[in-house]
C-alpha cells in the first residue's frame, strides 16, 4: 500500500516537472535571460533543438499518465535526461549533471514499480 502512495506521489510529481519544463523549454525567446537560458548557451544548443526537447518533455510527462504509454513515456523522459547529462558532461558542468540525477532515477524507479493506477 504504501509503495503504491510513493509511486502514485512520484508518478504525478514526474509529470508535473516535465510539463513545467517542457513549457518553460518552448516558450525561450533568443533575447530572455535566466539561468536555463545560460545553461542552453553553454551547450550551444540551437533554439530548434531546444523547442524539441520541450516537446519531448510534455510528450513523455503526458505518456507517463497512461497505463497503455507508461512505459514508453518513461522511457522518452529518462533518455531526454541521459541526453542532458552527457550534454552538460561534454561541456564540463559537472554540477548540472549531478542535479539532473535524481530526475533520471525518477523514471527508472516507476519503471520498475509499475503503473500504479490500475484498477483491479
Amino acid at each position: 500500500m504504501i509503495i503504491k502512495l510513493i509511486s502514485r506521489a512520484l508518478i504525478l510529481f514526474t509529470a508535473y516537472m516535465g510539463l513545467k519544463h517542457g513549457w518553460q523549454a518552448l516558450h525561450i525567446k533568443p533575447g530572455d535571460t535566466g539561468p536555463e537560458v545560460e545553461l542552453f548557451n553553454k551547450l550551444n544548443v540551437s533554439p530548434g533543438a531546444i523547442k524539441i526537447i520541450g516537446v519531448l518533455s510534455i510528450l513523455g510527462a503526458l505518456l507517463i499518465l497512461a497505463p497503455q504509454t507508461f512505459f514508453i513515456g518513461n522511457l522518452l523522459n529518462a533518455v531526454v535526461i541521459l541526453f542532458l547529462m552527457a550534454m552538460f558532461l561534454n561541456v564540463s558542468e559537472i554540477k548540472a549533471t549531478i542535479i539532473e540525477v535524481p530526475f533520471l532515477i525518477a523514471p527508472l524507479l516507476l519503471i520498475y514499480l509499475k503503473y500504479p493506477f490500475e484498477f483491479s
